[in-house]
């Protein structure tokens, strides 16, 4: 299993660097940076990213999750690999296919319906997927939304960049089984907590038809909230935050990881603060590892 945070891209860089230099000294092992670029109270997520690799070693970064109707594949894939390479090999791509779509459609992108968007996806993972290779010297692809027309391969990545796709329909997440390295779960405002095993079987159901095993896409749970003192009550259904001491943070993520094929978990605090990384890094996750031994079988695994 694999743990981390989300962080808010607010211009206080200072602070961003310490949070980050915190999580990876109390051994988490991601960061997920959103990605809003119509938002005037955020940086861009790429640039950040960038600048927070500089300052760690270890922990590896992913956009949370990247608007692509905001960037054209075939640069996206020149980003994620330039980023990859300068870390050695800590960055993995968490996309979407475009969600606010009245404020992407405001910074001058043609709103395209669900569907159209979706298949936008597709044919933009098609052709990072070729920029990466070594194999492929020139990429030529043809979509109805994206087109490379000869484009140069390269450079490749320091490692195969992971694709976790931020699918909410049931069309997207089929297409995640089909296609992706892995889902992220919309945080439970998208897609509430009783949602999530449908989910991740509708992912497994299209995994299988396309000859894939399941288990091949990583499942990540996002999860906001708050790290207490005192005992509060858990939720089970809806979108309301997780408040609760580190015990109970551990009884409902160990429970995630028990009864759905969740493997890593993103701690989305709702006050973004070096005292609740920590906590969620050395309180929580001991917990969860200890209360899913290794040998749990996964639901999508029965």
């Amino acid at each position: 299993m694999e743990f981390g945070f989300s962080l808010v891209p607010t211009p206080d860089i200072a602070a961003h660097r310490e949070l980050v230099t915190v999580a990876e000294e109390s051994g988490l092992d991601l960061v997920g940076v959103q990605d809003h670029p119509y938002a005037p109270s955020q940086v861009d997520a790429f640039a950040l990213i960038g600048t927070l690799l500089e300052h760690t070693e270890r922990i590896r970064f992913f956009p949370d999750v990247a608007s692509l109707p905001l960037r054209p594949p075939a640069v996206l894939a020149n980003t994620a690999a330039t980023l990859d390479l300068a870390s050695g090999g800590r960055f993995e791509l968490g996309i979407g296919a475009g969600g606010y779509w009245r404020a992407i459609a405001g910074m001058g992108v043609p709103e395209l319906k669900p569907a159209a968007a979706l298949d936008a996806l597709g044919e933009a993972m098609e052709i990072m997927r070729a920029l990466w290779s070594p194999d492929q010297p020139t990429v030529r692809l043809r979509g109805e939304h994206h087109t490379v027309n000869g484009v140069h391969a390269g450079p490749p990545p320091a490692h195969p960049i992971n694709i976790w796709v931020g699918a909410q329909g049931p069309r997207a997440l089929r297409f995640t089984g089909r296609l992706a390295d892995g889902w992220a779960a919309p945080i439970p405002s998208y897609l509430p907590y009783e949602s999530w095993p449908e989910a991740n079987a509708l992912i497994d159901q299209a995994a299988r038809a396309e000859g894939r095993d399941p288990a091949a896409v990583m499942r990540m749970a996002q999860v906001v909230g708050t790290i207490t003192t005192t005992s509060g009550e858990l939720p089970e259904h809806g979108s309301d935050p997780v408040r609760g001491t580190p015990d109970q943070w551990a009884d409902f993520l160990a429970k995630l990881a028990i009864e759905q094929p969740f493997t890593t978990f993103i701690f989305w605090p709702e006050q973004q603060s070096v005292e609740q990384v920590v906590r969620f890094a050395t309180e929580v996750v001991p917990l969860v590892k200890e209360r899913t031994p290794n040998g749990v079988v996964y639901a999508h695994e029965r």
